[in-house]
């Protein structure tokens, strides 16, 4: 399947191969310092014994990261801060060291009783804290949480420390209050109180008692190691399947979020239709009352996604109405399956034909319940994975499964051209974990996601990188890309295709070529909405939460997906989406 590509267009010259501008040249770091900042860490990780964080900082710094771009400077960057603060548990008030591996068996030990799981707001991982020694445990579910995890507590040392500093700065006490002592806007104040609620002061009294000096240990990080625990993620879904008969039949798997096929496909939140948009605007949370009066100017598409984000809000504030959601949803073929292992990756089962068509969403159809109810195929849904744990996952529903029809992505992606809440349709993907570039034959298209879209642009025929890490990109590296028309930056499609070249070819997927997927063994679909633009330092839905644009975006990739399984299936006609 490598090759190249046969057609008029020829490939792009490759960047990665002609190595980015450097230090050495007197131009801004670029790639060269991002792989010195790799291969310090994995060096020093290997140690048998606790490291300090501090080491690292240093070669943190000389890469300057887009997202840490005041990392240098003695003024606190508040963007690099409320992006590593909403990455990790809030126990980093208490935060002594942090324990990583790849099992809770490995992190835990026999003493498991001393430890309780955290979570953290914008990172699904398996997270373990022990008050008593200030000890956080990680799982980690492929060498993609390494990358993301060390750069992020690496930036939060420095600029707690700088925090710290001003603080303690006895000159600027008496200057104002601790916004101003510590140069916050206002803006970002407020995210910092919706990150801590009532325990803010408590946040500010541990930055100014004392600095951070965090110690790392690496117990577990072998490739077995991260195969075994996929194998593991596995069992509960393959019990399923085999408890409810579905072993033989053919798979769609998708890769999106846990709420949006969902909603989708089952009546749950729209038959609560009145209480939930009541239940919104009456409610005192901030972003439901930024979008009451915006879902208006969107019409019916706005209006339907705004129920289906405010219903996920209202069934967590109701745990009695999310017992009965969860047993109705079963009742029209839709299971839910919590993670159990190491990769903190849920998932949903859904059984096409013992889906009802008077409960899927209206923008569908139109539907033809016949050919529903005599439809064979199953729907693996699972949130979607961090960088090459979705190398493992998928691989791993193809080892369990030889019946894989579809392989379908949505994900969050940054973006060079677009803007927050553009939708971004790539045919090109470079993989950096492995330096291949796959030529695919998307499956969607614009005028598969333009329906579904009021407010957003949606853009075709774009190429994307997968890169190893949101914090492992510079000004130069991003530039390098962008003059090869590289616009869309995100972490798995890459992995994912490597997956799906082993599906229908005798070898594990190359390193350093062109890959020609425009033949592969399943159809491929992959959809990107924007959730940032690294050029303009913070603007992310991470650091502001889901909003109008998010929302849009992420359901105009949804309804495409469910659409495409429907029709696929000869449940929904051909005629283009309401």
């Amino acid at each position: 399947m490598t090759a190249d590509r046969e057609s008029g267009d020829p490939p792009p010259r490759e960047p990665w191969s002609q190595g980015p501008p450097g230090q050495g040249s007197g131009e801004p770091p670029g790639r060269d310092e991002v792989e010195l900042y790799t291969r310090t860490f994995q060096t020093i990780l290997r140690s048998s014994g606790e490291v300090p964080l501090r080491a690292l900082e240093r070669v943190h710094l000389g890469m300057r990261s887009s997202l840490h771009p005041l990392g240098e400077a003695a003024t606190l960057d508040s963007g690099a801060l409320l992006y590593s603060l909403h990455r990790l548990p809030p126990v980093i008030l208490e935060l002594r060291r942090v324990l990583l591996g790849q099992s809770p068996e490995q992190l835990l030990g026999d003493r498991a009783g001393r430890w309780g799981p955290v979570t953290a707001p914008g990172r699904r991982r398996r997270w373990w804290w022990d008050r008593g020694s200030g000890t956080l445990a990680v799982a980690l579910a492929s060498s993609s949480d390494l990358d993301d995890l060390v750069p992020t507590l690496v930036a939060l040392q420095i600029e707690w420390n700088k925090a710290h500093r001003l603080l303690a700065d006895r000159r600027k006490v008496g200057s104002g209050g601790v916004p101003e002592r510590l140069g916050v806007s206002a803006d970002d104040w407020i995210r910092l109180e919706a990150l801590f609620g009532a325990r803010l002061p408590e946040f500010i009294t541990a930055v100014g008692e004392r600095p951070m000096d965090l110690r790392l240990r690496l117990v577990g990080g072998s490739q077995v190691g991260f195969a075994r625990a996929t194998r593991e993620w596995w069992g509960p879904i393959g019990e399923l399947l085999t408890r409810e008969g579905l072993r033989d039949r053919p798979v769609y798997f998708v890769s999106s979020n846990a709420h949006g096929l969902v909603n989708l496909l089952s009546g749950v939140a729209r038959r609560r239709r009145d209480t939930v948009i009541r239940w919104a605007e009456s409610s005192h949370d901030p972003e439901l009352q930024a979008l009451v009066g915006r879902r208006r100017l969107g019409g019916q598409v706005a209006e339907d996604n705004f129920l289906y984000y405010a219903a996920r809000l209202w069934f967590e504030a109701h745990p009695r109405a999310r017992a009965e959601r969860t047993s109705e949803e079963s009742r029209e073929g839709i299971h839910h399956i919590e993670a159990r292992s190491g990769t903190d990756v849920a998932a949903q089962v859904v059984v096409l034909n013992r889906l009802e068509p008077g409960q899927l969403d209206p923008r569908l159809g139109p539907f033809d319940g016949r050919a529903l109810a005599a439809a064979p195929e199953v729907v693996i849904n699972i949130q979607y994975p961090l960088g090459l744990g979705a190398y493992h996952i998928l691989r791993q529903v193809m080892e369990a499964t030889d019946q894989v029809a579809g392989v379908y992505i949505l994900g969050k992606a940054a973006t060079l051209n677009a803007d927050v809440g553009d939708v971004m349709i790539s045919d090109v993907v470079h993989d950096e974990h492995s330096g291949n570039t796959y030529w695919l034959d998307n499956c969607f298209s614009y005028a598969d996601v333009s329906p579904f879209v009021t407010s957003r642009s949606v853009l075709d025929r774009q190429r994307a990188v997968s890169v190893r890490s949101t914090f492992l990109q510079n000004r130069a590296y991003l530039d390098f890309y962008y003059r090869d028309a590289y616009t869309v930056v995100e972490m798995e499609a890459g992995p994912y295709l490597g997956a799906v070249f082993e599906a229908g070819d005798s070898s594990r997927y190359p390193t350093d070529e062109q890959v020609d997927l425009t033949r592969p063994a399943m159809e491929v679909g992959l959809i990107h909405y924007a959730s940032d633009t690294p050029y303009t330092q913070a603007r992310t839905l991470g650091a502001r939460g889901l909003r109008f644009e998010g929302m849009e975006g992420t359901y105009a990739g949804a309804l495409a997906i469910a659409r495409r399984i429907l029709q696929r299936a000869g449940a929904v006609s051909d005629r283009e989406g309401a």
